[in-house]
């Protein structure tokens, strides 16, 4: 259940590949392809240094190479409309990715070019794992959160529509046990393990579906930035091992 995030940051890059975003990358996809279920590129990191060529040559290699290994792209869209056809044509077609994260606050409108297009799926913000998602998501509404409302909503209704999952932070346990105990099986992107400080047994204990998977955990800093040397690609495996079999103590076997 271990997805390793995609974070490139060229100020912590090693030595080893200079500023390089797609050697960095790729160096760390190869060496922990065989130990996770997931990449999720975060597409900020990659528009902030221009570096969108390279994300789309990532998300291919990523394709090509490991085609049973499913690509998030972390977009956390969020638009109405023409425009948000867009940004479905922009994650599905452009960077081929088969699930992308959005936004539910403009509603159903907004995520539903996503939900429509061939192929595609989407995990939608519901309780993130922030320090701050408190400030909306956990407002009371009818007697509930917010963040119960979302998961509601997305299982029973744009369920229907297209494939969908739930982004729930590790850092809040309890809301995401009473997150599954809403939506059932839906599938659960969880971030917040690692260099956020979410504690695995927690996470795997309140997250996991009936048959005690159905979650795809998320680990980026503490895998991609294991080592500031030149041996960081076999740190980062190192790391990914241990968070794996961390993540599967706690699992059924």
């Amino acid at each position: 259940m271990l997805c390793v995030g995609l974070d490139p940051d060229p100020a912590r890059f090693p030595a080893a590949v200079g500023s390089s975003v797609f050697d960095f990358c790729m160096a760390i996809v190869d060496a922990t392809a065989d130990v996770v279920c997931a990449f999720k590129p975060q597409i900020a990191y990659f528009a902030a240094t221009g570096a969108e060529r390279d994300l789309e040559r990532i998300c291919a290699a990523i394709r090509d190479r490991y085609p049973s290994v499913l690509l998030v792209l972390d977009a956390k869209r969020g638009d109405i409309g023409s425009t948000a056809e867009q940004y479905a044509r922009e994650a599905f077609d452009r960077y081929r990715a088969h699930a992308v994260t959005v936004n539910p606050y403009l509603g159903t409108d907004s995520v539903e070019p996503f939900l429509r297009h061939p192929g595609g799926g989407v995990f939608v913000l519901c309780r993130t794992s922030n320090p701050g998602s408190g400030d909306f998501q956990s407002l009371m509404v009818d007697g509930e959160p917010l963040y119960a409302h979302v998961a509601r909503r997305v299982a029973h209704e744009w369920n229907e529509i297209g494939d969908c999952g739930l982004v729930v932070g590790a850092t809040y346990p309890a809301e995401l046990a009473a997150v599954r105990a809403i939506v059932g099986d839906l599938p659960l992107l969880v971030p917040g393990v690692g260099a956020q400080g979410g504690d695995v047994s927690a996470t795997v204990g309140a997250g996991r579906d009936a048959q005690g998977f159905g979650m795809v955990i998320n680990s980026s800093r503490a895998v991609l930035y294991a080592s500031s040397g030149d041996d960081f690609a076999e740190a980062a495996r190192e790391v990914a091992i241990a968070t794996r079999d961390e993540i599967r103590t706690h699992a059924p076997r």
